[in-house]
């Protein structure tokens, strides 16, 4: 069993490492371990080798295309593993921890994106995801050719109408396509993306105490990510955790270059500071 000290640890040294040597479902797997402590990651562990053992023991009847490549991917983790995107209750909280989502194979599409970029990569081939709003998509290389796949809809390959629809559906009729939906994202702004999903929910059902748990995970593995400190200190101050608020507060502004958040920050600071007196 884990234990959230373990866990914990794990992320922490997520947080040091250079962002591609991160182990995206190893950091997820820790996550999933800090909401449901004493877990057996062992087990999760297993199952995970299984799906990197079965893509490599996987025939390519067409050559090693990327077709082919993408077709292996739905084999393996749609076919023979049984995930999917979970459609019928797409808000639950499990959706978006890998833990639960490995138990019932059901989960966002940043959750299963994270398996499919673990089995992509472990045959060596190229596979990032994308800054694409609303709707976690990933991109597969192989040379010169490229496609996006979307992992919430069983490995399928997204067009530019797709992309559209998917972005009009998620961002409003009004939303256009534009050259940064398509950028790569780093394996860290995976991981935070993956926590945000549970982090708006809890701050949605107005649970602070839970996003503040969420958040504290988060600079486990991100200690360097400005935004994170801000919003800690926010709702450390909140919920009226005075001390803690300016730590967390003092700590953003040592991280940031926005000048425009050091001042409105310098000046809330100072006014918490006040609270103390």
């Amino acid at each position: 069993m884990t234990s959230t000290a373990e866990a914990r640890e794990i992320l922490r040294r997520t947080g040091d490492q250079p962002d591609d040597e991160i182990d995206l479902a190893e950091a997820a797997l820790a996550l999933g371990a800090l909401e449901l402590p004493n877990s057996d990651l062992d087990g999760y562990r297993r199952h995970i080798r299984a799906i990197v053992e079965d893509m490599a023991a996987q025939d390519a009847p067409d050559g090693d295309s990327l077709d082919s490549r993408i077709e292996r991917l739905r084999r393996v983790i749609g076919e023979r593993h049984g995930y999917s995107g979970d459609h019928d209750t797409y808000d639950d909280l499990q959706n978006a921890n890998l833990l639960r989502v490995i138990d019932r194979r059901r989960g966002l599409p940043v959750a299963l994106g994270i398996l499919y970029m673990h089995a992509a990569r472990s045959q060596g081939w190229s596979m990032v995801g994308l800054n694409f709003p609303g709707h976690f998509l990933v991109r597969i290389d192989q040379g010169p050719a490229r496609a996006i796949v979307d992992p919430f809809n069983d490995g399928q390959i997204r067009t530019v109408v797709d992309l559209r629809d998917l972005l009009k559906a998620t961002a409003g009729s009004a939303a256009e396509l534009e050259p940064e939906h398509y950028q790569p994202v780093s394996n860290r702004d995976v991981l935070l993306r993956l926590q945000n999903n549970i982090k708006l929910r809890h701050l949605s059902a107005h649970a602070v105490p839970k996003a503040l748990e969420v958040l504290e995970g988060m600079r486990l593995f991100a200690p360097h990510e400005p935004a994170l400190w801000r919003e800690t200190g926010l709702l450390e101050a909140h919920t009226g955790n005075i001390r803690d608020a300016i730590v967390a507060l003092e700590t953003f502004m040592a991280l940031t270059g926005d000048e425009h958040h050091r001042m409105q920050t310098a000046s809330l600071i100072q006014q918490l500071k006040k609270r103390l007196n």
